[in-house]
């Protein structure tokens, strides 16, 4: 469970992120963080894995508060969860598999293990028969998928993803967004900050939305809503 207990978050230049923030997130739930840019969605979830402190208040995942560990406990922390960017963040000189791959080699997995999940995960998101080809080879919506697959590979608890479907085509981006239903269907909890009106619309999860650093409106089942101005 993911709880955010009276959060605030204020930079040194005076802006104030989080002003106050609490919700709580059970595991397995699936959440869009909506607002517009600079509401505080990204703050949220760089707070959550410890790219950013709070500067006042508490996190707690799984009963831990995240708030209070040291620098040496960072790495631990962020192996329970994946990330998803909108720009995918592959790296160019290596193949999907290798890709995928890295993300086990650096928590320290066995070549057995690696080979075993691997080709699981690329299956999982349709991309086995790419395995061999380099990011400059695939399409918007595969480069994505394997982003997925390595943010997957090591059986995430949580999963965040940032704008993932903000660089592919609608058609695409509801591929993709079939592709997290079905990871959440397997008990993976989803946290996912995006500006897809017709996403959220159309997937009725829960809708947190965040404006002026403020949690303004919480709803299971939830749509976007116009007077969110992105």
């Amino acid at each position: 469970m993911i709880e955010f207990v009276n959060v605030t978050k204020e930079f040194e230049n005076g802006v104030v992120a989080l002003n106050d923030v609490s919700l709580k997130i059970e595991n397995g739930e699936f959440v869009f963080l909506i607002g517009y840019s600079g509401a505080g969605k990204t703050t949220i979830t760089k707070i959550l894995m410890r790219e950013e402190n709070a500067t006042s208040g508490q996190v707690f995942l799984d009963g831990k508060d995240i708030t209070t560990i040291g620098d040496k406990e960072i790495p631990y922390l962020r192996r329970k969860m994946g990330v998803v960017f909108q720009d995918f963040r592959l790296l160019e000189d290596r193949t999907v598999y290798e890709n995928v791959e890295f993300a086990m080699q650096i928590v320290g997995a066995s070549r057995r293990d690696i080979r075993r999940r691997v080709p699981t995960v690329l299956n999982m998101v349709g991309l086995n028969y790419k395995a061999k080809m380099f990011p400059r080879q695939l399409s918007g919506g595969e480069r994505q998928r394997v982003a997925i697959a390595r943010a997957l590979v090591n059986n995430p608890t949580l999963l965040i993803a940032d704008e993932p479907t903000g660089n592919l085509n609608p058609e695409t981006a509801m591929e993709i967004m079939e592709i997290f239903e079905n990871i959440n269907a397997m008990g993976t909890t989803i946290i996912m900050a995006t500006h897809a009106h017709d996403i959220v619309d159309a997937m009725h999860k829960r809708v947190i939305a965040i404006e002026d650093g403020r949690v303004v409106r919480d709803e299971v089942g939830g749509e976007y809503h116009q007077y969110v101005t992105d």
